[in-house]
This record gives structure tokens, C-alpha cells and sequence, in this order.
């Protein structure tokens, strides 16, 4: 189920109908909204009919659709060889290859076995993927969000990858090869010419292992009649080496966080691009355990202040689900081989098991399990908390979940957060989230158009500080200062962009007591918005 698909026209029955998914749309369309889908075309599911009849028979039509290989050769107990060395994705003390006894050939499986990648450099397969396109548009969904899709060519050779996993590795990452490949963008403005251009649509693709802005803009120009943005993984990959982004942790401050966002504004408006805004999905964990401090004592004060900076850059931004509630990490007391159900958690805590495990090295099995704690996606693949009966309303009492409610949910919950006067200081992270969204939607060509500028950067508060203005043809010229730390910082207001009035904080929903000029001071985790003076 997800993100392997059997079936590119159906619905599974146990999320419904067709017919339901056209009631959506229709009502949807009612409210003034549209439907953007997760389109996933770099694989299908084993169980697909395609790659059934694929695998029935080297002879059959749809061989071809998916890469199939023959064994790079037997090892000495005559087991066969992979190909290549790629690691899978989901799980690198895997190979990315996957062994069909019946016709003792490998197929590409770049993210599970039971994930086969399609062979793009069939025709037929391209238009098959179109046809699918066309069959949701013309059911009224407005766009897609394309999965993984800078992984559909691959370097017909099919080399090995260099040694990036570590002398002990048996596998290793081969993105090289199949990250934005050679007729990648070749593939996009097929799409975009034989299919898109005939909708009014909306595109974002997942594209990981790309961050180099002339590349991105061949696919986000406004020229490149590719996608209108997509998903660039900088800000998220902060706490993580370059090496290991997702299983590693490694520190980070407001510096970090000003060099990544002021560098994907700036170089998006110079390129005539377009950004995507976010700082959490399903691939993630959560955004206040992440970026700021997700104690009590701090949890919606930082959920505010990602709030106030997501609500304040150029963009199209994403909200994640429970993110405009601050929802948090899952307890780290929780037993990752009972309760984590990712697929790469489970294979990365199996391997760290193998490793460290059996009091080969406790210490580095705590480091793992800790890794796990800040970094799994099963933080933020727990049930939606809607409110504080059982199963935090997400599913009737004595209904099992596919995952343990997170075990905050009394007290951080939909429905206490829409409750008139709740939060702290009586507004909401949720009613701080509308108002943020209400100040973007007022202030447009400021927040979305506005020209960016980072300001006030010193040596003494570049680590706790991330402060910036906004200005706008009509709105004029705004002031953001952020506090990403959890002390007092005095911070200098710059003289150009001396303040007429704070607008807007995440302590307290009234006036804001600072000066608009000269020294102030940021309380712990303190987000401001100012209206500069004419």
C-alpha cells in the first residue's frame, strides 16, 4: 500500500471508491479548493499487473516495462551476483537488485523488492504513465506532487558506485547514476507538452540528491516548462552529515538555518525559479523537535516561530498534517523493534542490531536508538490527534491502529486547540497557523513576491538570530527576527529597517512591548514580525 501502486486507476476498498475520490473533488471544488495527488511513476508494486506479466516470461510484451538484468555473475557456492553494487534506498545493507529465481535475472528495485523501478526508456512505458496523468485530470484533480520523480532515467550502463557507504559496506549509494539521470528532463517536458500544458495544473517533484541551483532551475524555470517547483531537501538534511543525512546527527544553529533558506530565496528570484516551502512531511520528523524545543515548557513557542518564518518566505508552502498543531517526536522511550513500522527504521535498526547488538557495543547501539528517537519518519506517521478520547479520536475505541497514538494526545489535540481561548496565553498554535496564513494572504505581494534580504548579522547573534525583511511593490518593507535558541538574546534593530509597530509574536496576542529602534531583546524561542517605518 503507498507508494507501491497496483493499480494507477483504482482506489484500494478499503479507503474507498472512485466514486468517492469524484464526491471529494466536486465538493472540494465547492469550497474554493483543488486536489493535488501523489504520483508515483518511478515504480509500481510487484503486485501491479504490468510487472506480473513482466516477470511471467523473458518473452513477454511487458518484459521491457521494468530493467531486468542478468547475475554479474556466481559466487563461489554459485549464489548470483548483482548486477551492480547500488544499496537499496530503504534499507543499504541491501542490494538494489532483486533475484527472480524463475528466469535467473535480477530486476531493479531501487527502494524495496517489492518496489520494481519502470523502465522509462520504453516508449510505451511514457505513454502509459501520460495516460494515467490524463485520467485524473480529466476527473478534476488539479495537479500532482511527483514522487521521487528525478529517479525515472538511469545511466544505461549501469556502472558500479564508488565506495561512499564505508570499507565494511557490501552495497553502496549509486544516486550518480540515477539522480536527475541523462534523460531526465527530457522525460519532464514530455509530460509537461503532451500532458500538462492542456490543464490548468499544479506540479511539485520530489527530487533528493540534487542541490545545485542550476540543475533545479533547468526543471523550476519559468521557461523550463518542466514543474513549477519542487521539494529541495537542504533545509531538512541540516542535522545530518553529508555522507549520511538521514542516520546521522550533527549540530546546527540559526546560522545553518539563515545560509539555507536566504540562499534558496535569493537564488530562486534570480533565476526566475520557484520555491517550495516546507519543513516537514511524511518522510520527516517533526518540525518542533527538530528546529527548536519540543518540552513543554517550549513546545508551542517554537511551533509558533516556525510558523510566523514559514508564513513569511516566498513561495508555495506545504503544511503538514499536525504540524499546525505542534505536533511533536514520539516518546524516546519507545522500543524501536516494537513500535517503529517504517520500513527503513525497521532495516536500519536490524543492521544496527547486527552491528552493536548482543553487548558487541552498547554504546553505539544507544547512539543508534537515539538516532532513531530524532530522525525516524515514524515521528510523524503516528495517528492525527484529533482529540482526547481513545485512539485521539483517529479511530473508534477497540480499533486498533497501524501505529501507537503518540502519548501527548490529551493535551495536544485538534479539537483543544480549535476551543476559544486555548493555548497558551489564549491563542492556539492552530488559530496562530490562521492568522499567519490570513497575515500571508492579505500581504501577498510582500510574503509570496517580496524581495528577501537577510539583515542585522553579527558575530555575537548569527548563531541564535535568523532576521530578515520582506518588501513589496505595495506593502512596503517588513521585519522578521527569530530567536533559535533557548536564552535571552540582545539584538540590534538595523537603522533602515526601524519598526512602526510590531505586528505580530509568539508570546502573547496582543501588543508587542519592544522598541521599534535600537537594542531589544528576544525572549527564548521568540518570533516578531514589524511593519518598517515609510
Amino acid at each position: 500500500m503507498g507508494y507501491d501502486i497496483a493499480d494507477y486507476k483504482d482506489v484500494d476498498p478499503m479507503y474507498g471508491t472512485l466514486a468517492d475520490v469524484d464526491e471529494l473533488i466536486r465538493e472540494l471544488h465547492k469550497q474554493h479548493m483543488k486536489l493535488m495527488m501523489d504520483l508515483v511513476v518511478n515504480h509500481t508494486s510487484n503486485e501491479h499487473a504490468w510487472f506480473v506479466e513482466s516477470k511471467s516470461s523473458k518473452t513477454s510484451s511487458k518484459r521491457d516495462w521494468y530493467i531486468w538484468k542478468s547475475p554479474k555473475g556466481r559466487t563461489s557456492t554459485g549464489e548470483p551476483i548483482p548486477p551492480n553494487n547500488w544499496a537499496q534506498l530503504l534499507g543499504d545493507a541491501n542490494s538494489a537488485w532483486t533475484y527472480d529465481p524463475s528466469s535467473d535475472e535480477f530486476y531493479l528495485s531501487l527502494f524495496t523488492p517489492e518496489q520494481p523501478d519502470l523502465n522509462w526508456e520504453n516508449p510505451a512505458v511514457r505513454e502509459a504513465v501520460h495516460d494515467v496523468l490524463r485520467f485524473w485530470l480529466s476527473r478534476g484533480c488539479s495537479g500532482f506532487r511527483m514522487d521521487v520523480i528525478n529517479h525515472i532515467s538511469k545511466d544505461q550502463r549501469f556502472p558500479d558506485a564508488p565506495p561512499n557507504m564505508g570499507p565494511a559496506a557490501q552495497y553502496h549509494l549509486g544516486a550518480e547514476f540515477f539522480a536527475n539521470g541523462p534523460r531526465m528532463h527530457e522525460y519532464l517536458q514530455d509530460i509537461h507538452n503532451k500532458v500538462l500544458s492542456h490543464y490548468d495544473t499544479i506540479t511539485v517533484g520530489e527530487m533528493p540528491f540534487v542541490t545545485d541551483i542550476n540543475e533545479i532551475i533547468r526543471t523550476v524555470g519559468s521557461e523550463a516548462r518542466e514543474l513549477n517547483m519542487i521539494f529541495i531537501f537542504d533545509i531538512v538534511n541540516i542535522d545530518g552529515t553529508p555522507e549520511n543525512p538521514v542516520f546521522s546527527i550533527a549540530p546546527f544553529d540559526a546560522s545553518d538555518i539563515s545560509r539555507i533558506l536566504s540562499s534558496q530565496q535569493l537564488e530562486m528570484t534570480e533565476h526566475d525559479g520557484w520555491n517550495s516551502l516546507f519543513v516537514e512531511n511524511h518522510d520527516q520528523p517533526r518540525s518542533v523537535s527538530r528546529f527548536v524545543d519540543d518540552s513543554d515548557a517550549w513546545r508551542e513557542k517554537g511551533a509558533k516561530l516556525l510558523a510566523l518564518m514559514q508564513t513569511t518566505l516566498a513561495g508555495t508552502l506545504y503544511v503538514y498534517q499536525g504540524e499546525e498543531l505542534g505536533m511533536r517526536n514520539v516518546p524516546r522511550s519507545w522500543d524501536p523493534a516494537v513500535e517503529y513500522k517504517d520500513i527503513l527504521s525497521q532495516n536500519f535498526w536490524k543492521k544496527s542490531l547486527a552491528r552493536y547488538g548482543g553487548g558487541k557495543d552498547p554504546a553505539k547501539l544507544e547512539h543508534a536508538k537515539e538516532i532513531l528517537a530524532r530522525k525516524a519518519r515514524d515521528n510523524a506517521r503516528t495517528p492525527f490527534q484529533w482529540d482526547g478520547g481513545p485512539n485521539a479520536g483517529f479511530c473508534r475505541e477497540g480499533v486498533e491502529p497501524w501505529m501507537t497514538v503518540n502519548e501527548d494526545y490529551r493535551t495536544v489535540n485538534a479539537a483543544k486547540q480549535l476551543e476559544e481561548g486555548a493555548g497558551e496565553e489564549g491563542l492556539s498554535t492552530f488559530r496562530f497557523w490562521k492568522r499567519g496564513l490570513a497575515s500571508r494572504k492579505a500581504h501577498i505581494d510582500v510574503f509570496v513576491y517580496g524581495s528577501f534580504e537577510v539583515v542585522g548579522a553579527t558575530r555575537e547573534t548569527e548563531h541564535a538570530i535568523f532576521a530578515y525583511t520582506r518588501t513589496g511593490d505595495k506593502g512596503g518593507k517588513w521585519l522578521v527576527v527569530l530567536n533559535f535558541s533557548k536564552g535571552n538574546v540582545e539584538w540590534d534593530v538595523p537603522e533602515e529597517c526601524e519598526v512602526d509597530k510590531w505586528v505580530a509574536g509568539n508570546y502573547g496576542k496582543g501588543e508587542i512591548e519592544k522598541a521599534g529602534k535600537g537594542r531589544i531583546v528576544l525572549r527564548p524561542w521568540e518570533a516578531i514580525l514589524g511593519k518598517c517605518s515609510e
